[in-house]
C-alpha cells in the first residue's frame, strides 16, 4: 500500500483501517459504522480536548494558582497545536484553517462580549479587550472539524448553488450577527435563503467503500445540535457565562441552536472555498 507523501499520521492508520477486506453482512456493516466513529472522533480532536480542558480546569484548576485559568487554557491550546503538527497529527494546511477560524471568531467575540450578549467571568492576563485568547479556539475548533471531515469522508455534492450565492448568504449571515443589535433581526429571511440554496443540495460521503448520502440541510442541522451540546458544557464549566446564566448555571436555550445553525453554514462556506466543490451528478435514490 503506496502512502501519499507527507500524509499524517492518522491519514497512514486510516489507509490500513480502510484496506481491510471484510464480506458484505453484519459484519461489514458494524466496520463501517465503527470506522465512521473513528473519523468523526479524530475529526473532533482539536475540540474534544479543549472541553476536556474546560471541564478538568473547571473541577481541579487551583483557585490560588500563580498563573489565571484562562490563561492556563490559552496556554494549553497552543500546545496541543503545536503538539499535533510536531508528531504529524494534523497537516499545515489544517492549521491554516484553524488560524483563520481563529481570527473570525475573535472579531465576533470583541464585538458580542461588548455590547453584552454574553461574559466571561474570571481573569486574565492573555486577552484582547474582555476577551480571553483561549477563546478563538473554540471557533477554531468547529473550522478544524469541517476541514478535517471533509477531506477524511471525500465530500462531493449533488444541485450545489453557485459558490458566489453561498458567499452571499455566509456573508449576510456574519453581517447580521452585528448589525441585529441596531437593526431588526433578519435572520428568518436568512433561513429561508439557507432554504433556497442549499434545499435541493445533498452531501456525499464515504466512510469506508460505500458512498453513502443526506440532505446537506440535515447535515448542517447535526452538526449545530453537537455545537450546542458543546456549549452546554462550555458555560457549565464557567468559561463563559449568558446574562440568564449569572445567577446559577442552566441550560443554554434552544434557541441558541439557530444561531449555531447560521454560524454552520458561515463555517461550511470558508472552508467550501478553501477545499473547492466536487460535484457529483449521479442521481441520488
Amino acid at each position: 500500500m503506496i502512502q501519499p507523501v507527507g500524509a499524517t499520521r492518522f491519514a497512514r492508520i486510516r489507509a490500513r483501517l480502510e484496506a481491510i477486506r471484510i464480506a458484505p453482512g453484519p459484519r461489514a456493516w458494524a466496520f463501517e459504522f465503527l470506522l465512521f466513529g473513528f473519523k468523526q472522533g479524530w475529526a473532533c480532536l482539536f475540540g474534544g480536548l479543549m472541553l476536556a480542558l474546560l471541564l478538568m480546569t473547571h473541577f481541579l484548576y487551583p483557585a490560588d494558582a500563580p498563573l489565571h485559568r484562562y490563561d492556563f487554557l490559552t496556554l494549553a491550546a497552543l500546545a496541543i497545536q503545536a503538539g499535533m503538527l510536531a508528531f504529524r497529527l494534523e497537516s499545515w494546511a489544517e492549521a491554516k484553517v484553524i488560524f483563520a477560524f481563529h481570527l473570525i471568531g475573535t472579531v465576533m467575540e470583541l464585538f458580542k462580549t461588548q455590547a453584552g450578549s454574553w461574559i466571561y467571568p474570571e481573569a486574565s492576563l492573555l486577552h484582547i479587550g474582555a476577551v480571553p485568547l483561549f477563546s478563538g479556539f473554540m471557533y477554531a475548533a468547529v473550522g478544524s472539524y469541517i476541514a478535517r471531515i471533509w477531506r477524511i469522508f471525500g465530500f462531493r455534492f449533488t444541485h450545489y448553488p453557485p459558490v458566489w450565492t453561498t458567499a452571499l448568504l455566509a456573508a449576510a449571515i456574519y453581517v447580521n450577527f452585528f448589525a441585529h443589535h441596531w437593526l431588526p433581526d433578519v435572520r428568518l429571511f436568512l433561513f429561508a435563503g439557507a432554504i433556497l440554496l442549499f434545499g435541493r443540495s445533498w452531501i456525499i460521503f464515504t466512510p469506508w467503500r460505500t458512498p453513502r448520502a443526506m440532505p446537506l440541510l440535515l447535515g448542517f442541522f447535526l452538526v449545530a445540535q453537537f455545537i450546542w451540546l458543546a456549549e452546554n458544557i462550555g458555560t457549565f464549566a464557567n468559561a463563559w457565562t449568558y446574562p440568564d446564566q449569572r445567577a446559577g448555571w442552566r441550560m443554554v436555550g434552544f434557541a441558541k441552536l439557530g444561531s449555531w445553525y447560521l454560524l454552520m453554514i458561515i463555517s461550511f462556506v470558508l472552508v467550501s472555498l478553501i477545499h473547492g466543490i466536487r460535484r457529483d451528478r449521479d442521481q441520488i435514490r
